[in-house]
């Protein structure tokens, strides 16, 4: 063991320098992506949730939903809004939003737990229903989605996260073929950021303490 190890204390003169250096190394601070420092709920969220692989078909619908009602806000502002959302979309559950009339886009409208847009509210239920036939189409819409990575996240090595782009090749590509099948909402941008919280690409910088772990996880 190194003699510099907190860990190698005995007793006598050395206890309190090696208390000293313990002190040191707890209060080191962990490094995360800057984006995640704003609050508390961002760093929970980066530190559990964003770049882990998805691959739950109610999960993905939540992502679609949320990153399209992202649109023009931050995401801080949406995830403080999630629990909301999940109450008021049925828990996400895609073949019950698909389900939903004008009465229920009335009663979204009047919620203001969620981000009362109408064009917003209504293309959740539009994608819905053209998530219920990919799924249909392709066992399910993780298969679906997960093809534009072939599969397998893509893994980034961005030092800074000013190098981090906002839209790629693959999200255009998503962003297309969605549009094609009828959702919206699911531009470019919009898809990378729902690519980047699903786990599709590992975007944390390097020196970010998730990137290893995340990266194993795929």
């Amino acid at each position: 063991m190194n003699s510099n190890d907190p860990r190698n204390c005995s007793s006598g003169a050395h206890q309190s320098d090696c208390r000293s250096r313990a002190r040191s190394l707890d209060s080191h601070p962990m490094i995360r992506c800057p984006w995640a420092e704003t609050s508390p709920l961002m760093m929970e969220y980066h530190d559990t949730e964003w770049g882990v692989p998805l691959h739950d078909d109610r999960r993905l619908f939540e992502a679609l939903v949320l990153d399209g009602a992202q649109a023009g806000l931050s995401w801080e502002t949406i995830l403080k809004k999630r629990e909301n959302y999940r109450r008021a979309f049925h828990g996400f559950d895609a073949a019950k939003v698909a389900r939903y009339t004008e009465k229920d886009v009335r009663r979204l409208l009047a919620d203001p737990g969620i981000v009362r847009n109408r064009l917003k509210i209504t293309s959740a239920i539009k994608n819905a229903r053209s998530f219920l036939e990919v799924c249909e189409e392709f066992d399910s819409f993780d298969r679906y989605l997960w093809r534009f990575v072939g599969g397998q996240a893509i893994v980034n090595r961005f030092k800074s996260h000013k190098n981090i782009p906002a839209q790629t090749t693959e999200s255009e590509a998503m962003s297309k073929d969605l549009k094609q099948r009828g959702f919206s909402f699911v531009g470019p941008t919009i898809c990378y950021a729902m690519m980047q919280a699903a786990g599709m690409v590992n975007d944390h910088i390097t020196s970010c303490f998730r990137y290893g772990p995340v990266q194993k996880e795929n």
